[in-house]
């Protein structure tokens, strides 16, 4: 996992982070709501890290005030070759993890259904006061049904939560683990297999789809969280003040909607 340093840095938008001795990553949260996914992952990583087929954080509090987790280094850098190889052992590493028992990774510390349910009811009603009226007046129509078809998807699988090609690793040429597990809670799987599905290479996607076992329903609604993946943007800028973010997220909205 390389792109870090020994000074605190990294463009995660939840945490800043740095290497220490060359051996181990420090996070710290960049804001204090944060600090609880941090120590989420210092109880529910080591519980599920021996249940999956590849190398993944698990994470210790090092420091509490300030919050500083660490963990050892997962060994890789982000993603690039998106070949069927890839794809197979990233589909096999996803059945694993939504194979998991989700009732006992709550009682490890992941966040309930109940309370991702919650969240997202929040986030759609943030989406539609926020992000809708940005949008062009014949667009809006096709993204309030888009934000009501995802409030009413199910929640009964543990899920990485925030999967994309930046947080699954490689190693002379094979993937070689998946990090940043600080989304995790039980959602629904198709959440996982948006970027895989939809946002990958053919190659890399019909792999993870074959390895994986998604049915049709599975993938149609791993379709509608990838077009819903840009609206985070949208509002990331707004909080920030950031227009630039805030017209890219608007143009990723608008190309990922439906004609």
């Amino acid at each position: 996992m390389t792109g870090l340093t020994d000074e605190w840095g990294g463009t995660g938008w939840d945490s800043l982070a740095r290497v220490a001795r060359g051996r181990w990553v420090e996070r710290r949260p960049r804001r204090p709501e944060v600090a609880a996914r941090l120590l989420m992952e210092t109880r529910l990583m080591p519980w599920l890290a021996p249940r999956l087929p590849l190398p993944v954080p698990v994470p210790h509090v090092l420091h509490r005030e300030p919050l500083v987790v660490r963990h050892e280094m997962v060994a890789g850098d982000p993603l690039e070759t998106f070949d069927a190889v890839s794809g197979r052992t990233l589909g096999a590493f996803l059945r694993a993890l939504h194979a998991t028992d989700p009732a006992e990774a709550v009682r490890q510390g992941a966040p309930p259904a109940r309370e991702a349910l919650r969240e997202r009811a929040a986030t759609v009603e943030d989406f539609r006061t926020r992000v809708v009226p940005l949008l062009p007046d014949d667009r809006r129509g096709a993204a309030s049904a888009l934000l009501d078809a995802v409030a009413a998807l199910p929640a009964g699988a543990l899920v990485h939560g925030d999967l994309g090609p930046e947080h699954v690793l490689a190693r002379d040429g094979a993937v070689s683990g998946v990090i940043d597990f600080g989304d995790a809670h039980v959602g629904d799987p198709a959440l996982d297999l948006a970027w895989a599905l939809h946002g990958a290479p053919p190659a890399f996607a019909r792999a993870v789809a074959a390895e994986y076992g998604a049915a049709p329903e599975l993938t149609e609604r791993a379709l509608l969280w990838h077009r819903l993946g840009p609206w985070h943007e949208v509002t990331y800028g707004l909080d920030t003040g950031d227009r630039d973010t805030v017209r890219s997220g608007l143009e990723g909205v608008l190309a990922r909607l439906p004609a």
